[in-house]
C-alpha cells in the first residue's frame, strides 16, 4: 500500500511538472523566448521584365534569336552587402549542368542589369563577367537540344564582400570564393525548348 501511494504521488508530481511546463511554452500568439531569434522574411526577390517566373524565355534571349542578355532587376539586399554575384546555368543539359552567365563583383548599389549586356570582361559599373560554357566572357543564351524543354536558373547572390577574382573567371571559382560570404540568395527560372 505504502509503495503504491509512493508511486500514485510520484506520477502525479510528474504529470504536474509536464502540465506547467506545456503551459510555460504556451506564449500569447505573436510573442516568443528570449533566446529565440526573430525570423524575418526575405524581401530579396530576382525578377526578369521579359518573362514571369516559370514561364518561356522570349527567343530573342536564346541561340536562335539575338542571344541577347534579359534585362533583370532586384529589389533590396541585406544591409551588410557589399556586392553581388549571379549564375545562369541549366541543369538539364545532356552531360552535365551547363553555365550560360556568370558575372561577380557588382556593386551594393546595384538593381538592375540591363538587356543585352555586351559580352566583355569588365563591366561600367566596376562588375566583372566570367567565362560561360560556350567560353566566352558574358551571356550566352539557351540553346538545347530539340525536345523537352530546359529550365534555365538565374540564381543572385548578396555577398558580405568582393570577390576580387581575375577577369574570366568560372562558376567554379565564383562558387568557391562565395563560400562563407552568402547573405541572400533569390532565384528565378525560364524555360526553354525546341
Amino acid at each position: 500500500m505504502f509503495a503504491s501511494s509512493r508511486m500514485a504521488s510520484a506520477i502525479v508530481s510528474i504529470l504536474t511538472a509536464l502540465a506547467v511546463g506545456a503551459l510555460a511554452g504556451c506564449a500569447q500568439p505573436g510573442t516568443r523566448a528570449p533566446s529565440e531569434p526573430q525570423a524575418k522574411a526575405s524581401s530579396f526577390k530576382l525578377q526578369a521584365t521579359a518573362f514571369k517566373p516559370g514561364s518561356d524565355l522570349p527567343r530573342k534571349f536564346t541561340c536562335e534569336g539575338a542571344n541577347a542578355s534579359p534585362a533583370l532587376d532586384w529589389s533590396e539586399p541585406p544591409a551588410s552587402t557589399q556586392s553581388f554575384a549571379l549564375i545562369v546555368d541549366d541543369p538539364d543539359a545532356p552531360a552535365r549542368t551547363w553555365v550560360h552567365w556568370v558575372v561577380y563583383d557588382l556593386p551594393s548599389s546595384t538593381r538592375q542589369l540591363p538587356e543585352g549586356v555586351p559580352q566583355a570582361d569588365d563591366l561600367p559599373d566596376g562588375g566583372r563577367q566570367g567565362v560561360n560554357d560556350f567560353g566566352k566572357p558574358g551571356y550566352g543564351g539557351p540553346c538545347p537540344p530539340p525536345g523537352k524543354p530546359h529550365r534555365y536558373f538565374f540564381k543572385l547572390y548578396a555577398l558580405d564582400k568582393r570577390l576580387d577574382l581575375g577577369a574570366g573567371a568560372t562558376k567554379k571559382a565564383v562558387e568557391q570564393a562565395m563560400k562563407g560570404h552568402i547573405l541572400a540568395r533569390t532565384e528565378l527560372v525560364g524555360r526553354y525548348g525546341r
